[in-house]
């Protein structure tokens, strides 16, 4: 699945076009290195991403075309920034 969609879809980012954008910005990156919103992620693939001060870091559990909100959160665990 395409990174912008993997974040709209896990809700991690609210928007795929403010997903795209971010990611298009450098402010994203999977396993250390900076993607673009193309970018194939997949089970097992560490995502950065900053946002000003705050650093969000993620592991992909989980890739699904469409997920519930509630079920949202369980396509990613958080780890240490």
């Amino acid at each position: 699945m395409r990174l912008d969609k993997y974040l709209k879809v896990s809700r991690l980012i609210k928007r795929r076009t403010v997903a795209a954008e971010a990611a298009g910005g450098g402010r994203i990156s999977v396993n250390g290195v900076t993607a673009k919103p193309s970018k194939e992620v997949k089970v097992g693939d560490i995502i950065e991403m900053s946002f000003g001060a705050r650093k969000v870091r993620v592991e992909v559990t989980s890739v699904q075309e469409t997920v519930r909100k509630d079920d949202a959160a369980s396509m990613y665990r958080e780890l240490d920034a």
